[in-house]
């Protein structure tokens, strides 16, 4: 990855995507050892996480990371999830945080050199085409290891740099913690 020490750079994290990403390859985030490992290349201006919420559950699996995120140096972006029930009559929940990581992206624009956004969603290629515009460098963190890429073709060809979450596990990475399934 090509992040020139002299950089500001700021982390984007669409937290369901790595989510997916990681248990895809059998990994878990050490999101400790994330933030030293990107603070060691260059001058880490932000490190931002978006990820959805349900509300009216008693206890989410997420609400401890996202806390410890928190007061961690992270910017925790939430938003309650939305629930429907589909045309099967299965419960469903839907927490897209792709516009509030795009808001966030142009808006603080100014202020970074080099974005890393931790997604493989093409929907995020019309964001990185726009701040390449303004003259921002772009590393997109996905994988491609798994059998169906986690990445989009068109995202990872707009992205200056590509770096896959199984090369970037060596150093943050720690074997997936076997949890209890909740009832």
């Amino acid at each position: 990855m090509a992040i020139d020490p002299r950089e500001k750079i700021a982390l984007f994290i669409d937290g369901a995507n790595l989510y997916a990403t990681s248990k895809a390859i059998g990994i878990d985030i050490d999101y400790r050892k994330l933030l030293t490992e990107f603070s060691a290349k260059a001058y880490l201006l932000r490190a931002n996480y978006y990820t959805a919420l349900v509300e009216d559950q008693e206890y989410s699996s997420i609400r401890p990371l996202i806390d410890w995120l928190d007061y961690n140096g992270y910017t925790v972006v939430t938003k309650p999830a939305k629930e429907f029930t589909d045309s099967m009559g299965r419960r469903k929940v839907k927490g897209n945080m792709d516009i509030e990581l795009t808001v966030d992206a142009l808006e603080q624009a100014p202020y970074y050199d080099h974005l890393v956004l931790f997604s493989g969603d093409g929907d995020f290629t019309a964001l990185v085409a726009a701040l390449q515009r303004r003259g921002k460098r772009i590393t997109v963190v996905s994988t491609l290891t798994t059998p169906t890429p986690m990445i989009s073709d068109e995202l990872r060809r707009q992205a200056d740099f590509f770096m896959d979450v199984a090369e970037l596990a060596k150093t943050v990475g720690r074997p997936q913690v076997q949890r209890p399934v909740e009832a």
